[in-house]
């Protein structure tokens, strides 16, 4: 996430985040949990904003409750919130609101993953012509043809997943 946010020296919570992602996408979840939540209790709720919308985006990745998820991705969207005037912070948010819409369509909560895939879809064009953003993209319109297909039910949505 650093990279995508136009970060020139490095940030020592950044890289440690990034190398508990990189063991979760290893295949160890829950030692990733663990290490991701030890790191949430050092930051504590009033730490830097892109820290904790950074954490919470990828501890909502690790939780095998969906409400649990819907909770991180909604504190990685409020964290996001409090960093807003930052071009980085804009360039979150179709991914975080992207991950939010999935969330509540697999809650059964079809308006709100409506909402959320709105948001995400008017904040895309914050999005640079990388990998990422194509893959934000490419995920934002598979979305509109699932929910536009009334697969908002939470029937196929599967286990917790990677996301953008």
């Amino acid at each position: 996430m650093a990279e995508r946010q136009g970060q020139t020296a490095p940030d020592a919570v950044l890289t440690r985040i990034g190398q508990v992602v990189m063991l979760h996408h290893g295949g160890d979840r829950e030692e990733a949990r663990r290490r991701l939540l030890d790191l949430w209790s050092e930051l504590g709720e009033q730490g830097d904003p892109l820290h904790r919308c950074t954490l919470a985006h990828y501890l909502a990745d690790t939780q095998d409750d969906p409400e649990h998820e819907l909770a991180w991705d909604l504190r990685a969207l409020t964290a996001a919130e409090e960093y807003e005037e930052s071009p980085a912070a804009r360039s979150l948010y179709p991914s975080l609101h992207l991950n939010l819409a999935v969330d509540y369509a697999r809650l059964g909560r079809p308006d709100a993953a409506r909402s959320h895939l709105r948001a995400a879809r008017s904040a895309a064009d914050a999005l640079r012509e990388d990998g990422h953003g194509d893959r934000t993209r490419a995920a934002i319109r598979r979305l509109e043809l699932r929910l536009g297909e009334g697969g908002a039910g939470g029937e196929g949505w599967g286990p917790p997943r990677q996301r953008p």
